[in-house]
């Protein structure tokens, strides 16, 4: 009897695994942590780590079966369970800039993953539909198959770490994104505390620099007479939804001015890259309009029906693509720049006020740099998003029974600082970081002769900062400080 069930247990498992969705791994390469700090300047880097292209099963944009692809990075340490962030890229400029195609031409992005990896995590980064290995164009800040891409890559990579990482992968789940991917991490938030927790549980979220109000703010902006250098995003967008929902027009020219439409149509062919539509779109506008306005290059007939119809359908494909009207579980980041020039921080400030106003409890938005445009704020955004994630992660060791060590309590004051920040119960041995909201690291520290220490924050700027303290025995804390004078 023992051995029919056993039998029938076996079937079962097999039948499961068949039913799951990873294809194939390919091992790209390896970086040790001190090539990791050297490439990104990151100090705190504590992992090697190994990165592979990973292909996996998941539905297109019309529902249909398809291939694609993501790029998997791991921290390597023997008998250790690390945690799992997903990263959501920003906009592509072409199909293959993808990050599985880390180590080639357009697969920069892969960056943030090596980076997310050397800090303890198992970082999962989706190409999304239509893009790198997937077939067809590419639904562009479509919420849903954002999700979808990335949560069938979760599946898949949890599967890959059955057989590969003794333990497997932790329940922590941790979620970022930027730009486009700031999109993409909320709408991934929403559909796992919407309809997914009985199979996972976020432990934090910080999606940054998104467009989440694509029926309000980005709408407002494509209609306004702002001067705005990215036009391509709105052709992107609506051949997007296009494809997704079919109804938006019958012919390009049914939206855009011919002398547009057919830079547009070579973009969609697969011709040129976005870049070089943007260039093409900002060059035409110039000319025949005396400045880069993207409302210039619609049809006046097709501004006429989305500013006076909220039924038409390019209003309710918007709307259908919102992401700021729900109320997230988990602690929640929102981080964004004042002065950006692609996705106007509005965005961020109406995700905050709806979500705070529906009830979420552990929500900020956070102006990282006021000064930075879209691109200078990659960088402080991620670095906050690294120490906001640090407060919660939980790497577990398989040798001392799984259980994981206890966050660190960092004891540093006074808070605000003006002369003499004091970080005290240092052990011998112990490195201190101070690092400002650029990601850089301004004071470093490794303790000697002593439990406290004595940092001269009267020589910084005024500004916030984020200290660090890594203690001899391996416990980790970090705690925001804020320098004044």
């Amino acid at each position: 009897m023992q051995k029919f069930i056993l039998f029938i247990a076996c079937i079962c498992m097999a039948g499961t695994l068949r039913s799951q969705n990873l294809i194939s791994s390919t091992y790209l390469g390896s970086k040790t942590k001190n090539q990791l700090i050297a490439q990104f300047g990151v100090p705190f880097i504590q992992y090697d780590v190994k990165y592979y292209k990973i292909r996996y099963t998941s539905n297109d944009a019309a529902g249909q079966l398809d291939t694609l692809s993501g790029l998997l990075v791991v921290p390597v340490k023997p008998e250790t369970v690390f945690p799992m962030l997903v990263y959501q890229h920003g906009t592509s400029d072409c199909k293959t800039c993808v990050p599985s195609r880390y180590g080639s031409p357009g697969g920069g992005e892969g960056d943030a993953g090596l980076v997310f990896g050397g800090m303890g995590y198992i970082a999962i980064l989706p190409d999304y539909v239509g893009m790198g290995d997937g077939r067809g164009f590419h639904p562009y800040v479509h919420a849903a198959t954002e999700s979808s891409a990335a949560i069938d890559m979760i599946r898949s990579v949890k599967q890959w770490l059955v057989s590969n990482a003794p333990g497997g992968g932790s329940t922590q789940l941790f979620i970022t994104g930027y730009s486009q991917g700031g999109h993409g991490a909320m709408a991934l938030f929403r559909e796992i505390e919407t309809n997914l927790t009985n199979e996972f549980t976020v432990t934090s979220a910080a999606p940054c620099s998104g467009p989440y109000s694509i029926s309000g703010v980005m709408r407002d902006l494509i209609l306004s007479e702002e001067v705005y250098y990215y036009p391509a995003y709105i052709p992107n967008t609506a051949l997007s939804y296009q494809t997704v929902y079919g109804n938006l027009y019958n012919n390009l020219t049914d939206i855009f001015k011919p002398e547009y439409a057919g830079f547009i149509q070579q973009y969609y062919d697969g011709q040129i890259s976005l870049g070089t539509l943007n260039e093409n779109l900002i060059q035409t506008l110039t000319t025949q309009t005396g400045a880069s306005v993207a409302r210039r290059m619609l049809q006046e007939s097709a501004i006429a029906g989305v500013e006076n119809d909220p039924n038409h359908p390019i209003n309710l494909a918007l709307k259908d693509n919102d992401l700021y009207d729900w109320t997230p579980a988990a602690p929640t980041r929102i981080f964004y720049c004042t002065a950006d020039d692609q996705v106007p921080f509005r965005n961020s400030i109406v995700a905050r006020d709806t979500m705070t106003a529906n009830g979420a409890a552990d929500l900020q938005a956070i102006d990282v740099n006021p000064a930075a445009d879209h691109g200078g704020c990659v960088v402080p955004a991620l670095t906050q998003t690294l120490f906001f994630f640090a407060q919660r992660q939980e790497i577990f060791s398989l040798v001392d029974g799984k259980e994981p060590a206890a966050p660190l309590t960092i004891d540093a004051g006074p808070n605000p600082a003006n002369n003499t920040l004091f970080v005290n119960g240092l052990q011998e041995n112990a490195s201190v970081t101070l690092t400002n909201r650029e990601g850089k690291a301004v004071y470093t520290h490794r303790q000697s002769g002593g439990p406290v220490l004595q940092i001269p924050a009267g020589a910084l700027p005024q500004g916030i900062y984020v200290l660090k303290v890594v203690q001899a025995d391996g416990k980790t804390g970090v705690q925001q400080v804020v320098v004044g004078h």
